[in-house]
């Protein structure tokens, strides 16, 4: 009895000790770091999508489609029915209105060509005048389905604007002054003021030309070509710059042409090139094989009038880019007619007939010699990939 009474004092005192010791169940816990709060619902994570079960249907494809995804200029211009053509309404040679109003010019017979290949008439065309600070403009909003008027390809450009097609012009930045002037060599310019049009490379090419050669100059700058030469030919500048086909091309205009002297100085590169807007590839391929068949046909000596004898020609390539049976050049793929490039040649001729017409000895605007725009069989540098 005595050992249960101890036993049973001894197991009291260590529960009394053990309650002074530690806190009884029911008691509140003492102040501990803080457990991670549950999160409140927030919303979910996106999940990495899963493969995307193919479909026909428009945007139901994983990730964002190409702009004009399927063609949509090339569609666009036939559910339309007429090619709209950014060009100029006022450069000799290039874009400029005949005697009964007509756009006509090296820059119009390509829409020309274009329209005749994809719609079967070269007629169907709307040409927008643009000003040479529009024309990036124009291209980055597809205001115009190709710009075919005198711009240089380079490489901030295609970046920016839009993609280039092919180089259909190759030309160089000079110098025109007027023969009275005195002037005979650039290294006479210094103090000089310059006529220029602003937003474009001959801007930029001159104040890099005089910055070179440590001279100074003050320009005279114009948004609208027209201005420009306008204010030269009053005397409001010393100099006036630009391509120099241009310049050939504007002092044909001239009161007094032979007044005024183009110097046999070249400060740049000026590849002239067709462009359109980003985003499309069937329309970007289309317009380019176009300037491809105008190259090719000057090289195979088919001509306006004999397009329709040279599709039996004994050459293998010239049937074969005419529609005949030597296999088909990318019209399938394209959505083509097999005699699309058959139809562009009929309606404006080849490079060198269009080069000719308005620049050629006979040209009804001025004469310039090709030089580099000579075929590259001929020593110059028109030259087109094959069509097959």
């Amino acid at each position: 009895m005595r050992k249960l009474l101890t036993l049973l004092t001894l197991l009291m005192v260590t529960s009394l000790l053990l309650a002074a010791c530690g806190a009884p169940a029911t008691e509140a816990p003492a102040p501990a770091e803080p457990e991670p709060a549950e999160p409140e619902p927030a919303e979910p994570e996106p999940a990495e999508p899963e493969p995307a079960e193919p479909t026909d249907e428009p945007g139901e494809t994983e990730g964002p489609a190409p702009a004009a995804q399927g063609g949509g200029i090339l569609e666009a211009v036939k559910a339309r029915g007429k090619v709209i053509c950014g060009g100029r309404t006022d450069l000799a040679g290039f874009g400029m209105l005949d005697d009964a109003g007509r756009n006509i010019g090296f820059d119009i017979d390509v829409c020309r060509a274009v329209a005749a290949a994809v719609l079967g008439d070269p007629e169907a065309i709307e040409v927008v005048p643009v000003t040479a600070a529009d024309r990036g403009p124009v291209l980055q909003t597809a205001e115009v389905d190709m710009l075919s008027r005198n711009a240089t390809w380079t490489s901030s450009r295609d970046a920016q604007w839009g993609n280039f097609t092919l180089v259909t012009f190759y030309d160089g930045q000079g110098f025109m002054i007027r023969e009275d002037s005195g002037i005979t060599s650039t290294d006479e310019f210094d103090g000089a003021t310059v006529c220029v049009t602003s937003g474009t490379t001959t801007e930029q090419n001159l104040a890099d030309f005089f910055r070179q050669n440590g001279m100074t100059y003050e320009a005279v700058i114009f948004e609208e070509t027209a201005a420009v030469y306008g204010a030269y030919e009053e005397g409001r500048c010393d100099v006036t710059t630009s391509d120099k086909s241009q310049l050939a091309s504007v002092r044909s205009g001239f009161a007094d042409p032979d007044a005024h002297i183009i110097l046999d100085i070249t400060i740049s590169k000026e590849p002239l090139t067709p462009a359109v807007p980003h985003g499309d590839d069937a329309w970007f391929d289309t317009v380019k094989l176009v300037i491809f068949a105008l190259i090719n046909a000057e090289e195979l000596g088919i001509t306006q009038a004999n397009v329709e004898e040279m599709k039996s020609s004994d050459n293998i390539n010239a049937r074969r880019m005419l529609g005949g049976d030597e296999g088909d050049w990318g019209y399938t793929d394209l959505g083509l007619d097999p005699d699309a490039l058959a139809r562009a040649i009929a309606a404006v001729g080849n490079y060198g007939e269009i080069y000719d017409r308005y620049m050629g000895p006979e040209g009804i605007a001025f004469t310039l010699p090709r030089g580099p725009n000579e075929l590259w069989s001929n020593g110059g540098l028109i030259y087109a990939p094959p069509i097959k």
